[in-house]
């Protein structure tokens, strides 16, 4: 004959997950979403930083261009910005100060005329659109061989970043320095 067993001594295979296994499971489920929060902050910044890269890279290439498109040593340019202001670009042996490595020194306090321009950026790029930032572009220009005997071939530094960036913070960007040899 078959032993009846108590109902209260049966534990039931379908009586679902106990309170602790919904902790840990929530538990887990907190942690692993504070460490998402983390990588989506950290991917926030490299966005911009990369962002302020690209602005300074192309204002540095845009100097570049624009020096070499003139005779260099005796001709002048201009670029405007899109505050509508326009800044003659010297392209006469000398400008902004020089770091021991040969980079635009930016601890100079006023570069020589015509050697620097603050160029704003705005979206769009009319003087009514929305401050993107201000930047602060410097160059270079100095005359490859000996002073006896001059070359048509000059060394320009171009340097730019971004004026009253947090230095030092997750959004920095380092200042962009480019270094070329041109000829007329």
């Amino acid at each position: 004959m078959a032993k009846n067993i108590a109902p209260e001594k049966c534990r039931n295979s379908q009586a679902g997950i106990t309170m602790i296994e919904m902790l840990m499971a929530c538990a887990i489920l907190v942690i692993g979403s504070l460490g998402m929060i983390g990588l989506i902050v950290s991917s926030i910044a490299t966005n911009n930083r990369n962002k302020l890269d690209s602005t300074q890279t192309m204002l540095a290439n845009s100097i570049l261009e624009q020096i070499t498109s003139t005779v260099i040593g005796v001709g002048t340019s201009s670029l405007r910005d899109c505050a509508g202001t326009t800044w003659t670009i010297d392209t006469s042996p000398g400008g902004a100060d020089l770091t021991a490595s040969s980079r635009i020194d930016f601890t100079q306090t006023s570069p020589p005329a015509d050697y620097h321009m603050n160029y704003v950026v705005n979206t769009p790029c009319t003087s009514t659109g929305a401050r993107q930032g201000i930047y602060d572009v410097r160059w270079h220009v100095d005359i490859v061989g000996a002073p006896s005997t001059p070359t048509n071939t000059y060394m320009l530094t171009v340097g730019a970043k971004m004026q009253n960036h947090g230095e030092g913070n997750l959004l920095f960007s380092l200042p962009v320095n480019f270094r070329v040899m041109a000829g007329n």
